[in-house]
């Protein structure tokens, strides 16, 4: 969000009194929870009280995050705590919560777009989630992230919308009298959808009546009401049931088939409609409508299983649909249902189990706490899992989801030091330096590595794999780990070992904020990735609007980081192409920056790119091989420093007479006596086959000695007759007589094959001089 108001225009809009500092300053962005302070600056801090918190305590942390503006509504915490807060901006108010919602109200009026808000005992997010689908080709949407649907998630909600947007769809939910009356003033709906009237929160309620009288306050100002045709609701002004019979052509195109998704489908039909959408553009959407994170997420799992992860609350209704939904797709198979009755008392779990009957289960599990439901017994059935959020019933969910040798690698750790020190140098000082550490950091052992540049001051660190960056962890490396591969099957591990992926396609995304979801995380670090040219991996320049959309409804998600590839960068006949590559990353990253309200890493230059496109370092370059001195570009090689050697020994030596053979298939056979030293090292080291009969060889004491017959897998043959040496003697494989690039020449690749060739079981020797 993007306020752009004076403390002035702010103070006007919340009715407060100002106290500390009193000058005009800029505020952009609210936040409420020091958890998710992303960018201090501009930012005001809502001191709310919670059922088992109050906001004041954090303060504090606040202001240590560097927010200076603070809403509060305790005037004792100020006179006993501003002397601790210098040059601290309050605003004393009578309720931070209330001065909220004024703030989102203002917001709202200035804004003449059409707005849907959605009601209902179950079934909002659903219905809002579907109407979005079928219209966000026609319309830029701003609507409620996930289900922002109290007194504080609306007010969040509203306080998106911003002037590029045509249409905003947000859900009010309520549990209690009274609270529906402020919603509808934040929201004030032009169009209103009733999605289910049911049991949920009844308790609360005089009557059924009085419930119902509740929930259709939201609806007073709407030009246009649609309704669940099951609601006996008392509108008449503006309003139209909505049934499966409707639309029953429509709806065969669905996806999903249960009642309940009919029903919720009808409803956003019957929205869309208003908005003039046809039925070929509706058969096109409702074939690909989304299933829900959370809400009825259907996988393969272990021994055979089909689970469906309902695992968001055990409201009945809800749980009605549920089971309603696993009746649907278990056809013959057996239905088990394991149920988290955390927090809910004895009659509601009787509740509960009088529901479940009602389905004829298989078996049904309850489970409180830490405790774990007989998994490896149940094979072969659909398994519903649901509960409550306090028992985390999710995680139960996931449970179902299916060295010594004489030839060494030196790694000259002064060397890298150097050369780390001299891409430092090249670049601006408050640019970042990440350093790929992936397959074992170009053979040069990632943990040891990744430990010495940590200790050096690099700012972050890349990997291909999220197993790679699990090893890093174990290991004590704390610096932050950008996965660039990362396997949806290792989400659950990522996320534990706080690692942080590179999203490049929606269907990545998707998944990985279910698994965020699953674990009850928000703003978790993401970095974007752009596909400017290299045409590999990568979203494209027109998915960003569609991208940035979906992020801003999941606050599970935070954008870390925006990045491409460069193709061409050690293409020293042209820069022409990476060029190209480059304005269309700032064309990505300056969309982004008027978007976002936070801050977020740019970078796209590699070790080539870093001396050769200065201009386009953003926040961060990259650097990989270039670290171990190797350059294609022979200036930018001059000032490195080579820190990859390989060596290994001569285990014998033979004297060959003229007309032996050599190895296997007798590919050589002498011409002459030859003295011949066999080399502990083969293709299985890297050392490659393509090197045999001469086409490659190793130095001994200085001088090149030719391979004889052919590479074998744990052994190389080298013609040592010119040579002076012993059983013992040192024979170098890279180093100061052949470098990686005359290595990687004979073997007809390029030195990052080399170097990753170079097997595991090779000794890693470290160096510093």
């Amino acid at each position: 969000m993007k306020l752009n108001l004076s403390t002035k225009e702010f103070s006007s809009i919340i009715n407060s009194e100002l106290v500390g500092n009193i000058n005009d300053l800029c505020i952009q962005t609210i936040a409420y929870d020091t958890r998710k302070i992303l960018n201090a600056q501009n930012t005001v801090f809502f001191a709310l009280y919670g059922d088992f918190r109050d906001g004041h305590s954090f303060v504090k942390d606040a202001y240590l995050a560097n927010v200076r503006i603070f809403v509060v509504s305790d005037k004792n915490f100020i006179e006993n705590s501003k002397s601790n807060f210098p040059d601290a901006q309050f605003h004393l108010v009578d309720s931070s919560l209330n001065a909220l919602q004024k703030l989102a109200i203002h917001h709202r009026k200035q804004f003449h777009i059409p707005v849907l808000g959605i009601t209902g005992s179950v079934g909002k997010t659903i219905v809002k989630e579907w109407l979005y689908h079928l219209l966000k080709n026609k319309f830029h949407i701003v609507r409620s992230p996930k289900s922002y649907n109290s007194q504080l998630g609306v007010a969040l909600s509203i306080l998106e919308m911003n002037s590029e947007h045509e249409l905003a769809i947000f859900e009010a939910g309520i549990s209690k009298p009274n609270e529906m009356q402020f919603l509808a003033e934040m929201i004030q709906a032009k169009i209103g959808i009733f999605t289910a009237f049911a049991s949920a929160h009844a308790q609360n309620f005089d009557s059924k009546s009085q419930h119902l009288a509740e929930k259709e306050k939201l609806f007073v100002q709407c030009e246009k009401v649609l309704v669940n045709s099951n609601i006996p609701t008392n509108l008449s002004k503006n309003c139209e049931k909505i049934s499966i019979k409707d639309f029953e052509s429509l709806l065969n195109f669905s996806p999903f088939q249960d009642t309940a998704s009919l029903q919720n489908l009808s409803l956003a039909i019957a929205t869309a409609k208003i908005f003039n959408l046809n039925d070929d553009e509706l058969i096109q959407q409702i074939k690909t409508l989304p299933r829900l994170a959370m809400r009825m997420e259907t996988f393969d799992g272990i021994n055979g299983n089909v689970i469906i992860n309902d695992a968001y609350n055990v409201d009945l209704d809800a749980l009605s649909q549920s089971l309603e939904y696993q009746q649907s797709i278990a056809k013959n198979r057996l239905r088990t249902a394991i149920i988290g009755v955390d927090g809910l008392n004895e009659n509601q779990i009787q509740k509960i189990k009088s529901k479940l009957r009602d389905f004829n289960l298989y078996q049904c599990f309850f489970v409180k706490g830490n405790e774990l439901p007989p998994i490896e017994k149940i094979h072969q059935q659909v398994v519903l899992v649901k509960g409550t959020r306090v028992g985390e019933i999710q995680r139960i969910a996931n449970l179902f989801q299916l060295k010594k040798h004489k030839t060494r690698v030196e790694i000259n750790l002064s060397a890298v030091k150097n050369n780390l020190t001299f891409f430092r140098n090249s670049i601006a000082k408050d640019c970042k330096i990440l350093v790929m550490v992936k397959a074992s950091s170009y053979g040069s052992g990632a943990e040891k590595m990744a430990e010495y540049l940590e200790k050096n001051g690099v700012e972050y660190l890349g990997v291909a794999y999220i197993d790679e960056g699990i090893e890093l962890r174990k290991h004590g490396v704390s610096l932050p780990i950008l996965v660039m591969n990362p396997d949806e099957d290792g989400f659950e591990d990522l996320i534990r070992f706080k690692l942080e992926p590179s999203i490049y396609s929606f269907e990545l995304l998707e998944s990985f904020t279910k698994a965020l979801i699953n674990n009850s995380l928000e703003n978790y670090p993401i970095h974007l990735k752009f596909d400017t040219g290299m045409h590999r991996l990568g979203f494209e320049n027109q998915d960003k609007q569609a991208l940035l959309e979906i992020i801003l409804s999941q606050p599970e998600l935070k954008i870390q980081s925006v990045y491409s590839h460069l193709a061409d960068s050690d293409n020293y006949e042209s820069k022409d192409f990476t060029h190209t590559q480059i304005s269309i990353f700032q064309e990505v990253c300056s969309f982004f920056s008027e978007k976002l309200a936070y801050p977020f890493i740019k970078h796209i230059l590699n070790s080539e790119g870093i001396t050769r496109f200065p201009s386009a370092q953003f926040d961060m370059v990259r650097i990989g091989i270039g670290l171990y001195g190797i350059s294609s570009n022979s200036e930018l090689k001059r000032m490195l420093f080579p820190a990859i050697s390989w060596f290994s020994i001569v285990s014998q030596l033979k004297t060959i007479k003229k007309g032996e053979s050599v190895g296997y298939s007798r590919r050589f056979i002498a011409e002459k006596e030859t003295k011949i030293a066999i080399i502990p090292v083969g293709y299985a080291d890297g050392f490659k086959r393509n090197l045999s009969l001469g086409k490659g060889g190793m130095y001994v004491s200085g001088k090149f000695c030719p391979v004889v017959g052919n590479v074998c897998m744990d052994m190389t043959m080298i013609d040592v007759s010119e040579v002076d040496c012993e059983e013992g003697t040192r024979v170098e494989i890279i180093g100061e007589f052949q470098k990686i690039e005359d290595l990687a020449s004979a073997m007809q690749t390029i030195p990052y094959e080399v170097l990753t060739s170079m097997s595991k079981r090779l000794q890693r020797i470290y160096v510093e001089e």
